[in-house]
C-alpha cells in the first residue's frame, strides 16, 4: 500500500469537492484510507501525469499537457507532484 505523505493527504482533503460532490473524508486518517482504498498514485511531474493516463488506456485525444493537468482527478499537491485519484 502507498503511503501518502501530510502534504499529499491535505492537499486531497482541501480539494476533493473538485472530484466528488461531498467530502468522502473528514480527517487526515479518514483521507488516507480513501486514497488507499482507491488505489491513488502520486506522481512527480506534469510528464509523469501524461504517461499515466496513457497506461491507463484513457482518451486523451485532442488534449496537451495543461488540459491534462485540470482533469478533475488530478490534484496538484503544490510541490510539482501530482495526485492522481480515479473517480
Amino acid at each position: 500500500m502507498p503511503d501518502f505523505d501530510d502534504a499529499v493527504v491535505k492537499c486531497f482533503l482541501d480539494n476533493q469537492l473538485q472530484l466528488y460532490p461531498e467530502p468522502v473524508a473528514q480527517t487526515p486518517q479518514e483521507a488516507c484510507d480513501f486514497l488507499e482504498e482507491c488505489m491513488a498514485v502520486v506522481v512527480n511531474s506534469k510528464k509523469e501525469v501524461w504517461e499515466y493516463f496513457d497506461e491507463e488506456g484513457i482518451d486523451m485525444e485532442g488534449m496537451n499537457e495543461d488540459d491534462i493537468l485540470d482533469a478533475d482527478e488530478v490534484f496538484s499537491v503544490g510541490d510539482g507532484r501530482y495526485l492522481i485519484v480515479e473517480g
